[in-house]
């Protein structure tokens, strides 16, 4: 069974935004002219581009990947060995957007993962975003039986 968590978009929430809104003009745009195509394609780029991973339950593997376009999947698989540890790690990352005033207008998002750690304790990528209402250590445990592994250091 093969499960997929997507994480956050490639170039922050307001240029994702921005991104949207140049594929829909590109879309009205490429009705009167072919040269808003041009258009559709940043936007796409810009606003559908995120990261994900693939979890394989079965075959005991895990693949992070970047989305190009939200469709064509750029990554490797990894296989998870009985050494790798699973832990929780939270972030903290603020966008930063400035206005035609010269205002800046900070975007704070907080996310909790539980994150993969290969047997010399170094993070190798994140495997699950948990949601505000879910319970974090329930989430790491739930991962932990499914794919076998410890959270504490061998």
């Amino acid at each position: 069974m093969k499960k997929t968590y997507r994480f956050k978009k490639a170039f922050g929430p307001v240029a994702s935004t921005s991104g949207i809104i140049v594929f829909l003009a590109g879309i009205v745009a490429s009705y009167y002219s072919l040269t808003g195509l041009a258009l559709v394609f940043i936007g796409a780029f810009l606003g559908f581009t995120n990261t994900s991973t693939t979890i394989d339950y079965y075959n005991r593997r895990v693949k992070f990947s970047n989305n190009l376009f939200g469709l064509i999947r750029l990554g490797k698989w990894h296989d998870i060995y009985w050494d790798m540890q699973l832990h929780l790690v939270t972030s903290r990352e603020v966008y930063t957007s400035y206005s035609r005033g010269n205002r800046s207008l900070d975007t704070e998002v907080k996310q909790t993962f539980v994150e993969l750690y290969d047997a010399k304790g170094h993070s190798l990528f994140p495997l699950k975003s948990i949601g505000k209402n879910e319970d974090p250590e329930k989430e790491l445990e739930r991962l932990r039986l499914s794919l076998g592994l410890s959270t504490e250091p061998v």
